[in-house]
């Protein structure tokens, strides 16, 4: 098993000075966001000075948005993006039947959560049960937000106390997503970007990563162009966290995660622990507890300090 370091320079694990929040998102094409403090420490790995402030100003400005994206997942998006996005994740059938599953059912759904979002900025769950008068509660909630998203009209706005809130799109953006009328092209926008953050990579790993049938991932591999390989960095450690795209973003994981070792990054049950890289191989899992980090080692690690200390400085509130 050898680690590829051109993966490690496509993730921008190397943390290329510069960046901002937006940018690091277009350049991943998306980055999972199913949990926002993993998904803000995805930033810190990517870059030595953004905090989560700035992160937060990006989402606050709509530069950013979460939203449903590749796989049905929640995903931060640039908003510039959406259209493309939106035209090949905008798919309602499995919302539909997730529904049905939670016992919301009728012919009116689209506009009963239409009607309960507009005009009333970010609402959490609770709030949308209220409005929504006991026709759904809980993941149903949520399910009918995202049969609106996947018609262009929902996004996640952000947190509050912790939880997260969920806007008609029109509120927060200034317009429902509009998605883009020429599949073709966003096909290969979608490749396009990924194969630029994703070295070396197939179209099987791209229908992995977006949720494609594996005949339209082809499809979109073939109008793309291949990028220059990036250039193979330094050697590296880094603490990624849970869901990052650098373990999530193929198809397989063996080509950086031993066998033995892989239940203790993928315990079962939708888990995927914060994994420890050194030069772009997963060495051992890590987890926090408030800032401080305790790191379980498959193999012997090099020096973490740096990497602790800057996963402290990024978590510690502003003076």
């Amino acid at each position: 098993m050898i680690g590829d370091m051109r993966s490690v320079t496509a993730q921008l694990l190397h943390r290329p000075p510069g960046l901002t929040a937006g940018e690091i998102v277009r350049r991943l094409a998306a980055m999972q966001a199913q949990d926002v403090p993993s998904a803000l420490l995805a930033f810190r790995a990517r870059s030595a000075t953004l905090t989560p402030a700035d992160v937060e100003a990006a989402w606050q400005s709509r530069e950013l948005v979460r939203t449903w994206g590749p796989r049905g997942t929640l995903h931060f998006t640039h908003t510039d993006d959406l259209p493309w996005i939106h035209a090949l994740t905008g798919n309602a059938t499995g919302t539909l039947r997730r529904l049905t599953e939670e016992g919301v059912t009728g012919d009116d759904l689209l506009p009963l959560i239409t009607r309960a979002l507009e005009g009333q900025g970010p609402l959490t769950k609770a709030d949308l049960e209220e409005r929504l008068q006991g026709r759904a509660r809980g993941q149903g909630v949520v399910h009918l937000v995202a049969l609106a998203a996947r018609h262009g009209l929902a996004v996640l706005g952000p947190q509050r106390g912790g939880k997260p809130t969920y806007v008609h799109a029109a509120d927060w953006l200034g317009a429902p997503v509009v998605p883009e009328p020429d599949r073709e092209r966003a096909l290969k926008e979608l490749a396009t970007r990924y194969r630029r953050a994703h070295h070396p990579a197939t179209p099987e790993d791209l229908a992995a990563w977006s949720g494609l049938p594996i005949g339209q991932a082809r499809t979109a591999w073939s109008l793309s162009a291949a990028p220059a390989p990036p250039p193979g960095d330094a050697p590296l450690v880094r603490l990624v966290p849970a869901f990052d795209e650098y373990v999530l973003g193929w198809r397989s994981r063996a080509p950086v995660l031993a066998p033995e070792h892989a239940r203790k990054v993928f315990p079962g049950g939708g888990i995927l622990r914060p994994a420890v890289l050194v030069n772009g191989l997963i060495k051992g899992v890590w987890g926090r507890k408030g800032a401080e980090v305790s790191v379980q080692a498959f193999d012997e690690l090099p020096a973490l300090d740096g990497e602790i200390a800057d996963v402290r400085r990024f978590l510690s509130p502003p003076p």
